[in-house]
């Protein structure tokens, strides 16, 4: 039995394709948990199925409830795409984290970053359930994963992609993105990619800019990105986009945190290359004295990096890329 709210869209229990007409485009409000007066807590899909069947591509943003560039390039990638065409089924889910989104914060409304807990837990507290319940009632059933993050709060972010290089289907959905920067990194830290990658879900994280606002370049990047996996998946028929512009691969990466508090200034910009023993920051008191100054410990390239002055002990300085030795 199917409820209805927010302009007569379903409310749906479990994700089944079937229940979406082939050439056809539905939204449904998919049931995880329910809130204190037992309203229920739904999280948006966006369905568009194709005239043939074939694979399933799930895209998901918002995991983290301020990460909203995914969102646009949902949207927009719905709007592109024409189902006439289309073969097989792509799902968005434009905001995962429905609470955080409602509350303009990155994580659950228990505090906790559901992006470490995935596959969550059937019996536990309110975000594993939550958690969970994602990933049984709509992850299962999809055939790969495109997961569309941003830079955290006070932080900003290259465009990048983070997968295992080590797999070859995901390498390939890796490099189809065109991004800045991909960082080789074996998901198994308790996120969504990793949770599908442990169901046979070939899966990459790509991380579209900033927080809390749109970016219409990088928006544009990321529909073009999961355009390129469509047209390779044989899901539509159209030609691969590419850009002039060298993606770098990166074996690793490497936060790098201060070790006192202070006021920080980071001189180094996103996708610089640096050299090992290159200022990357320094700290003043409160009074504008130097008090310490950070060096990058190796050769690397700016994926990421703070933009938040205000710095306690421990808080983060840059993200630092190792390149990929040739």
């Amino acid at each position: 039995m199917q409820m209805t709210i927010n302009e007569n869209v379903p409310m749906i229990s479990d994700f089944n394709v079937e229940d979406t007409p082939r050439g056809s485009r539905k939204h449904y409000w998919l049931k995880i948990i329910s809130d204190g007066f037992s309203n229920p807590i739904s999280i948006p899909l966006m369905v568009m199925r194709g005239m043939k069947d074939g694979l399933v591509l799930g895209v998901t943003a918002a995991v983290h409830g301020n990460e909203l560039n995914g969102i646009s390039v949902i949207q927009r990638l719905f709007n592109e795409v024409s189902v006439e065409e289309l073969s097989g089924t792509i799902v968005g889910v434009p905001v995962v984290n429905v609470p955080g989104f409602m509350r303009k914060k990155r994580r659950f409304n228990d505090g906790v970053d559901i992006n470490h807990i995935m596959p969550g837990k059937e019996d536990g507290n309110i975000s594993q359930v939550y958690a969970y319940r994602f990933i049984q009632r709509f992850v299962n059933h999809i055939d790969y994963l495109l997961d569309l993050h941003t830079a955290s709060t006070g932080r900003i972010n290259s465009y990048y992609i983070r997968a295992d290089m080590d797999l070859p289907i995901v390498r390939k959905m890796a490099l189809l993105q065109n991004a800045d920067i991909i960082v080789h990194n074996p998901p198994s830290d308790g996120t969504l990619r990793g949770a599908a990658d442990d169901l046979g879900i070939p899966a990459i994280t790509l991380e579209v800019g900033n927080p809390s606002t749109f970016q219409k370049k990088l928006i544009r990047s990321g529909v073009d990105g999961v355009h390129n996996v469509l047209c390779d998946l044989g899901m539509i028929d159209d030609e691969i986009m590419t850009i002039d512009k060298e993606t770098i691969l990166c074996k690793e990466s490497v936060w790098i945190y201060t070790d006192t508090g202070g006021l920080l200034s980071i001189p180094v910009e996103l996708r610089q290359m640096v050299k090992k023993g290159e200022l990357i920051a320094s700290l003043r008191d409160i009074f504008g004295n130097k008090i310490r100054e950070y060096y990058a410990p190796q050769d690397g390239i700016v994926i990421g990096k703070s933009v938040s002055p205000v710095n306690q002990t421990g808080g983060r300085i840059l993200h630092l890329g190792i390149l990929k030795e040739l």
